[in-house]
């Protein structure tokens, strides 16, 4: 890709983010948070999980 493409591209993707209304923005970020998983399963699976139900039983 060259720089002019991507320039063009960037430009493109910011005129579409100001044209959604503020509101619409905030309920879409907040919803992409809701969704998100939490940092201990992504990035060790369910080994987190796993340690915590061992406490939990005991």
């Amino acid at each position: 890709m060259k720089a002019n493409d991507y320039v063009k591209y960037m430009t493109q993707q910011l005129v579409k983010q100001m044209a959604v209304p503020k509101e619409d923005r905030m309920q879409h970020r907040m919803q992409r948070k809701l969704e998100k998983q939490p940092f201990s399963s992504k990035w060790f699976g369910v080994i987190p999980l796993a340690i915590k139900m061992l406490f939990q039983k005991k």
